[in-house]
């Protein structure tokens, strides 16, 4: 399975300790070039940059030219880029987490997932526990609804 992923999903899964969580759930990650540098801007998380300076082999940077479209021109470069990979790849997936970027892959046909969608379905296989996740994740400054974090807790509760 080939997904292709925005900055954000990677970032969160670098700072909670999670980012192997990547190639045991799809097969290809591929990332376009504006993502590789966002990741290592001087502005990341030290973390992050040190994990970008020298990313794992199942990592692969992609250059796109994203052509001209008024929808995308909306989006960040990252998130354009991300949009546009997925589709010239016709990837299985896409990581997106800000809600209009999602608004848009959606439209075009993508089948879109986000960092706590990667969370559940590694809670589904019993890989993590998705509370004690959920405790680290929100150190960072990652924003979600209180209502929509309750609603996962309640889903993927376990009693480890």
């Amino acid at each position: 399975m080939l997904v292709v992923s925005d900055t954000s999903p990677i970032c969160y899964l670098v700072l909670i300790d999670q980012i192997d969580l990547l190639p045991r759930l799809y097969d290809r990650v591929v990332i376009p070039q504006s993502v590789y540098e966002e990741l290592g801007v001087a502005g990341s998380p030290a973390a992050v940059r040190n994990w970008i300076a020298n990313p794992p082999n199942w990592v692969e940077v992609e250059a796109i030219v994203v052509p001209a479209d008024a929808i995308l021109a909306m989006l960040d470069r990252g998130e354009r880029e991300a949009i546009a990979l997925a589709e010239q790849l016709q990837a299985d997936v896409i990581l997106l987490d800000e809600k209009q970027a999602r608004g848009v892959a959606v439209e075009r046909g993508l089948s879109v997932v986000g960092l706590l969608g990667i969370l559940g379905l590694a809670a589904e296989q019993g890989w993590i526990n998705f509370a004690e996740v959920i405790d680290r994740l929100q150190t960072t400054n990652f924003r979600a609804s209180l209502s929509l974090i309750q609603s996962l807790l309640t889903r993927y509760q376990t009693d480890k």
